[in-house]
Formats: structure tokens, C-alpha cells, sequence
């Protein structure tokens, strides 16, 4: 199975698609393709970005991620330059409106069928569900003939019986309509601020990257994410910011992550911090401390 910006290519013989991959560092360019795909993050660390939103990830950390939904697993930097790291994961791919239809039509499907629908860009599982779910991703991988539908299928009963508990990707309002030539347009723009946001990024910078005026980058930037470049840009800061804070290290200074994080500002990240987190970078960290203490001492 190869994997290109924006299109996947599909076995003939196979109607549900397992992969195992072992790598430096996750597939680096903005894609999305026909199929579900379901994701188990076993090791790394990074952003998923996944329509007009992002989400830390770690190991252990499962996604289902809607048909033709844009989606990026990006590697932390760290994962570039350091030989000793790399990523693994699992994921299943499968096509409700192809080869999968006449399954998917059945009248007994209906539930699974509405609640992809009313789920259509995908989700985030509860760490509290991941143990179940990997299991029977497991057996899924494991199956060969007709027990790979049925694994499917008590794989999606699974996801089903949790469906008040997850964690939607991105607003139901977002559209995925792009042309493959945009998508691959989108991708560069975003590569291009997940490799320099640590670093003071101005937007005829961006914009000379994208070959257009600063005028029409905020337009196009602005239509195909929901964001405006400096939202966006902060968002990402922040994240990275999240990850360093609760990283454990403890020669890291709430001052040190934010410059790490591309602020040259402790007011400004702050200020943004909070705007974007909805607490201050010393709550995050106390609340997430709390946290931790609760659940080393139940455990």
C-alpha cells in the first residue's frame, strides 16, 4: 500500500486494509484519501493535524479519522535529527461508500452507518477505552477471510457503545472539500510552518513560500483551515508549549518553553496561553500535576 498526498491506492484483493509501520519518523505530508482510517499510535510523539485542527499525540493514543478528512501525523522534531528515535503504529483503513457498500447498506448496519455519519470527520478514543479498542485492533490485524469483516464490525460496535464519550478532530462545520491540487498547495503552507514555528516566521516569509501576496496567502489561508496564519501559528506554538511543560523535565522554566516554542514574549505567551488553553501555563501544569498524583495513587 503506498500512501501519495491525497491519494491511496488500494489493493484489489483486500477490502479492509492493515498496515504496521516501523519508522524514523510518521509520513510528513498533509494527505487524505477515501478510506476511515483508525490509528494506534504504539510509540511517538507529535501534532496530528487533522482538518482545521490539531491534536497532541503520544504512545498509546488511538484516532479514527473520517473519510477524506486532511490529516498530518507529525513528528516531533526531535524525531529528525535523533537516530535512537522512531515511531510505530497500526492502522486499518476501510471504505464504507466502496468495496465495503453493500455491507455497510445492510439494514443491521444502520446504527454503525449513522453514527460514521454523525461522526464524519473522526475522533480522538478516551485513554479510559484505548485497552478494549487496541485489543480488538488486534484481532482485526490478526484475522484473515471472512473473520476480518466480523472483527471489523465488533471493532465498530466497540466505538459505538462509547460514541457520548469521544473526542470529535475538528468542528462539524469544517468542509473538506479540496482539490488534490490544493491539498498538496495546503500541505507545503503547513509543512512549512511546522518546521520554522519555532523560529519567528513573518508572513511575507510565509507567503513568499506559498508564491503568493500576503493579501491572497490570508484569503486562501483563511478559507481552507478556519484559521487566520497567526491563530493558527500560535495554536501550534502552544501545543508545542503543552508538550514541553508536561514533558517532566525539571531544568525546564515556564520562560524557557515559551521561547523554545518560537515567543519572544513571556507576556505575549502567556496572555496567549491562557486565551488558547483557557488557564496559565502554571495552572496547566499544576492541574496536570494533580492529575498524575491521583493516578499513581488509585493505580
Amino acid at each position: 500500500m503506498k500512501v501519495l498526498p491525497f491519494t491511496m491506492l488500494v489493493p484489489d484483493d483486500k477490502s479492509v486494509i492493515t498496515e504496521h509501520v516501523n519508522l524514523p519518523f510518521f509520513y510528513q505530508y498533509l494527505h487524505r484519501h477515501d478510506e476511515w482510517q483508525l490509528t494506534w499510535v504504539k510509540k511517538g510523539e507529535g501534532t496530528l493535524i487533522a482538518g482545521n485542527n490539531m491534536h497532541s499525540f503520544r504512545s498509546g493514543d488511538l484516532f479514527l479519522i473520517g473519510a477524506n478528512l486532511p490529516h498530518l501525523f507529525k513528528s516531533n522534531p526531535e524525531y529528525f535529527t535523533d537516530e535512537d528515535k522512531n515511531i510505530e503504529a497500526c492502522s486499518l483503513y476501510f471504505n464504507p461508500s466502496g468495496v465495503l457498500g453493500g455491507l455497510f447498506n445492510l439494514p443491521e448496519m444502520s446504527m454503525i452507518s449513522a453514527f460514521l455519519k454523525n461522526n464524519k470527520h473522526g475522533f480522538k478514543i478516551p485513554s479510559a477505552y484505548t485497552d478494549q479498542v487496541i485489543a480488538k485492533v488486534i484481532q482485526v490485524h490478526e484475522a484473515t477471510g471472512t473473520d476480518v469483516l466480523f472483527n471489523l464490525i465488533n471493532l465498530l460496535n466497540s466505538l459505538h457503545s462509547i460514541k457520548d464519550q469521544v473526542i470529535p478532530l475538528c468542528s462539524q462545520l469544517y468542509s473538506s472539500d479540496l482539490s488534490e491540487t490544493e491539498g498538496i498547495r495546503l500541505s507545503n503552507i503547513i509543512n512549512y510552518i511546522m518546521r520554522n514555528y519555532n523560529n519567528q516566521i513573518a508572513l511575507e516569509d510565509i507567503a513568499n513560500a506559498a508564491y503568493m501576496t500576503p493579501q491572497a496567502f490570508c484569503r486562501y489561508f483563511k478559507k481552507h483551515t478556519g484559521h487566520t496564519f497567526v491563530s493558527f501559528l500560535n495554536e501550534v506554538r502552544i501545543n508545542d508549549a503543552c508538550k514541553s511543560l508536561i514533558a517532566g523535565k525539571k531544568t525546564d522554566c515556564i520562560s524557557g518553553v515559551a521561547y523554545k516554542a518560537g515567543f519572544n514574549s513571556i507576556t505575549n505567551f502567556n496572555r496567549v496561553f491562557k486565551n488558547i488553553i483557557g488557564q496559565s501555563p502554571r495552572a496547566y501544569v499544576d492541574a496536570y500535576n494533580n492529575v498524575s498524583k491521583v493516578n499513581r495513587l488509585s493505580a
